[in-house]
């Protein structure tokens, strides 16, 4: 399809300077008060709005192949659009597993042809997910797909010997394991966070040592190796602190926090609502601080949503028998933004960093896909901070909504998104599919 010419009028970089946007040919020519435009732009009045470079998501589910039921390449992208998010780097639990070059390629290829957002595979570690023995790791980096994220997310890599191996053969073209940092042993049957309410309540208990010692275990392997490790969906102060700890040793480590472990804890699970059942566990009210704290300083770098899109009927039932996850794209800035931003820890520029330019470093996007450069991509997204609103399920725009967010009063609203030029987000409303760009990255 042809190219567009928009100018975001008045927009607020995240520095906080006013600037106008010029995007043409699906680049950023200018950013700076007073740009001109040629004739045929669109205007776009971005007077209070803040533009971030578009948002990316380093742990997305989007379930195809397999599990279309629950989500799909297209409807996942779609609700990333909804969101700000310009790339999701889609996880490897698909069936097939995304194990071998064939599955990734076609995975990238259904994120073409969907438009909404860049969809980069992540490979998975071992062999379909079993921890046995290593999969096609360099095939799937050598791939059309150029994999360079490996995990095995709802599963932890737990032999030790397994995961010094895939460290060490990541190490050779700059890739990344992102571990799901659970000991297995110690969290057979767990339901929610160990300690005095899960006793209360009834339900085995998920100690916070089953996800800190795996990643003691993993910095000190990284560092021996000397690769990088990338930590997920990090959720216990004392996860934080072996961070920072291995950051000061000079460990390649990165870690993640998801938007609900930033703003929910355990007490939720008194109503049994099986909304609130996530792994890793919501957690108590002075682990979701110390997050808030170690995102603040950078002891986690970013923020990623780990988007779990269910069917209705793995929520709606008993806690025992329901299933693990939250869908989390389309309420990841304002999650963001109530949690952190309104209480002062971040700033705009912040949200940048953790949303968009650290998860693109660590994830290999493109140089200066995500930035406001003069020739970059136009990965573009405008949000309004001065919105309140009840989250409600027809902001949702994927096919599950398992949201833990209903009724819950959050700050900020996504305007606009621009992938590689073009909106697929216009004042709120998602552009229709034939609209997006196919073939874009």
């Amino acid at each position: 399809m042809t190219s567009s010419t928009h100018l975001l009028k008045g927009a607020t970089l995240p520095s906080g300077a006013v600037a106008d946007i010029l995007v043409q040919d699906g680049r950023i020519m200018s950013a700076a008060l007073g740009t001109s435009a040629p004739a045929g732009t669109t205007v776009v009045d971005a007077e209070g709005l803040v533009a971030l470079p578009g948002l990316v998501d380093l742990h997305t589910h989007l379930r195809e192949p397999g599990f279309e039921q629950s989500e799909t390449v297209l409807t996942g992208t779609r609700a990333a659009a909804a969101g700000g998010f310009t790339a999701v780097f889609a996880m490897a639990n698909t069936q097939p597993v995304a194990d071998t070059a064939g599955v990734v390629e076609q995975v990238q290829a259904l994120g073409r042809a969907a438009g909404y957002a860049t969809v980069r595979p992540i490979g998975a570690v071992t062999v379909g997910l079993a921890g046995e023995r290593l999969s096609e790791i360099g095939a799937m980096a050598q791939s059309r797909a150029g994999v360079r994220v490996f995990s095995d997310d709802g599963k932890c890599v737990h032999d030790s010997l397994l995961m010094r191996r895939a460290l060490e053969y990541v190490k050779t073209f700059d890739g990344v394991i992102a571990q799901h940092a659970q000991d297995p042993r110690l969290t057979e049957n767990a339901q929610m966070n160990e300690g005095a309410l899960s006793s209360e309540l009834g339900l085995k208990g998920w100690p916070a040592v089953a996800e800190e010692s795996i990643i003691a275990r993993d910095v000190l392997l990284a560092e021996h190796v000397g690769a990088r490790l990338h930590i997920c969906h990090l959720s216990t102060a004392g996860s934080v602190d072996v961070v920072r700890w291995a950051k000061a040793r000079g460990v390649q480590v990165t870690a993640e926090a998801t938007p609900h472990h930033l703003l929910l804890t355990e007490e939720l699970i008194r109503s049994y609502d099986a909304r609130y059942k996530v792994n890793p566990p919501l957690r108590r009210d002075e682990d979701v601080q110390a997050l808030r704290e170690g995102v603040a300083d950078g002891t986690i770098d970013i923020i990623a949503t780990d988007h779990a899109p269910h069917p209705r009927e793995s929520k709606e039932c008993e806690w025992d028998a329901a299933a693990f996850g939250m869908v989390g794209l389309e309420s990841a800035l304002p999650v963001v933004q109530t949690a952190l931003v309104d209480t002062g820890l971040l700033d705009w520029a912040g949200v940048a960093r953790v949303l968009s330019t650290a998860p693109a470093r660590i994830g290999r996007l493109d140089d200066h896909s995500h930035s406001f450069e003069d020739g970059a991509p136009a990965n573009i997204t405008l949000v309004d901070p001065a919105a309140s609103s009840s989250f409600a399920l027809d902001r949702l725009h994927g096919r599950s909504t398992n949201t833990p967010y209903e009724g819950v009063t959050l700050s900020g609203s996504v305007r606009w998104t621009f992938h590689h030029g073009y909106p697929t987000l216009r004042d709120g409303v998602l552009a229709p599919a034939g609209d997006t760009a196919e073939g874009m990255r």
